[in-house]
């Protein structure tokens, strides 16, 4: 029932999952153009101790109704923000300082009016994470773009080489996390189940050195293959998945984030870009820059990550934003400690296409208290990836901003 429903969620149009008020919204990706992120001066830093927890350090979270009466970051304040550490394999680390141009200040998100509440999801009644356990699915697109850190937390591949993940992965907003100097990303891989490797030579000589089946092309013969061939296709179903992990060669971070002993580090900027030693061969996903609740069909998202209480299971959730602000998301997506980092993806129409077209546009934080109308109320936090944010990513993958005009 569990896969039934998963392949009515992949391979329905998308159109089906939204009501007949939303059908005449445009659910497409708009290509536009990006302020530019241009890299300044880099300094070297002394190396960090690597002595932090994994785990999330915000002391104070501005909630809904405070983003919206902050007032708009200067340029100079936002260049410091986006401005970034790289770590290095060798523990060495470096800081380069960013110049933004060509941005064009954008008006502040409207926010759903009035004080929030938990809403159930409301897509074929269910409100449950789903474990990721048919090999059909687990190692195709779009779950195979999950990855696994050696820290504890999940990340997405975004190109053949980098992962995007939580800054506070890696990072505590004071210093590097334990384990990070010899960080690792495991990519997902089905466990051979017989523990060894296949017996090599071709079919024909093995079955010329046992005499050949006499019964082949014979009706027995012919249903043997048959019943062969569901078991096959039945043993995929309920592996576990193994993780082949490759070292990480640098990890960027914002300095919203990194902020040392200079004040806390800013949720908006909990994000961090991973560079491996080693392309894979995986598809990957793409970014794209968040759109409004409004922009999102049925105002849903999408992500998979490992969480903790599901030992080495890919865990796949969706559910509606409940709330926005100019650089979060707010939501109720069932999720444990491990699967922070996931790359929070949605579906919309590829513009010079008919298809539709999943892209990243958020990396899910984790669970936050936040102020709401003068009231404390929990939600899980996403942080959006606006053209800032993406040009900034754009930078650290290709190194410069030549490649990073539109997004």
């Amino acid at each position: 029932m569990e896969n039934m429903l998963l392949w009515l969620i992949f391979f329905t149009p998308g159109w089906t999952l939204i009501d007949g008020s939303e059908m005449e919204r445009d659910f497409t990706w708009h290509l536009r153009k990006l302020p530019r992120i241009v890299s300044e001066r880099t300094f070297h830093l002394t190396s960090p101790t690597f002595e932090a927890d994994a785990k999330m350090m915000v002391n104070t979270v501005c909630g809904i109704e405070c983003q919206k009466e902050l007032p708009t970051p200067s340029l100079s304040e936002l260049e410091d923000y986006l401005s970034y550490e790289t770590v290095f394999e060798n523990g060495t680390r470096t800081l380069t300082r960013v110049k933004v141009q060509d941005l064009v200040f954008e008006p502040t998100q409207n926010t759903t009016k009035g004080a929030s509440v938990r809403r159930k999801r409301q897509v074929y009644g269910t409100d449950s994470r789903f474990s990721i356990l048919d090999k059909r699915f687990l190692t195709n697109f779009p779950f195979s773009t999950a990855v696994k850190l050696s820290t504890g937390c999940s990340g997405i591949l975004i190109s053949p080489q980098h992962v995007l993940t939580a800054a506070h992965c890696v990072h505590d907003g004071k210093d590097y996390v334990k384990g990070s100097k010899k960080l690792r990303v495991g990519l997902l891989k089905m466990r051979n189940k017989s523990g060894g490797k296949k017996r090599r030579g071709s079919k024909r000589s093995r079955r010329e050195t046992s005499g050949g089946d006499q019964r082949e092309g014979t009706r027995e013969h012919l249903q043997d293959r048959v019943k062969s061939g569901r078991r096959r296709k039945q043993s995929g179903r309920g592996q576990r998945p193994s993780f082949r992990w490759t070292r990480v060669k640098n990890t960027h971070i914002p300095k919203g984030w990194a902020r040392g002993g200079m004040g806390d580090a800013a949720l908006d900027y909990d994000y961090a870009l991973l560079e491996l030693k080693r392309a894979h061969k995986k598809k990957y996903m793409e970014l794209g820059i968040s759109p409004t609740i409004k922009k999102m069909p049925g105002g849903m998202i999408h992500f998979s990550g490992f969480d903790n209480d599901r030992a080495d299971q890919l865990v796949y959730r969706f559910c509606s934003v409940s709330d926005e602000s100019n650089d979060l998301l707010y939501q109720y997506c069932d999720a444990e400690s491990g699967s922070t980092g996931s790359g929070v993806y949605l579906r919309l129409k590829d513009p010079d296409k008919k298809n539709w077209k999943r892209k990243i546009i958020a990396v899910y934080s984790g669970h936050q208290w936040v102020d709401v109308h003068g009231v404390q109320k929990d939600y899980n936090v996403a942080v959006r990836i606006t053209p800032l944010k993406y040009a900034q990513i754009c930078l650290w993958i290709h190194g410069n901003d030549a490649n990073c005009a539109y997004g």
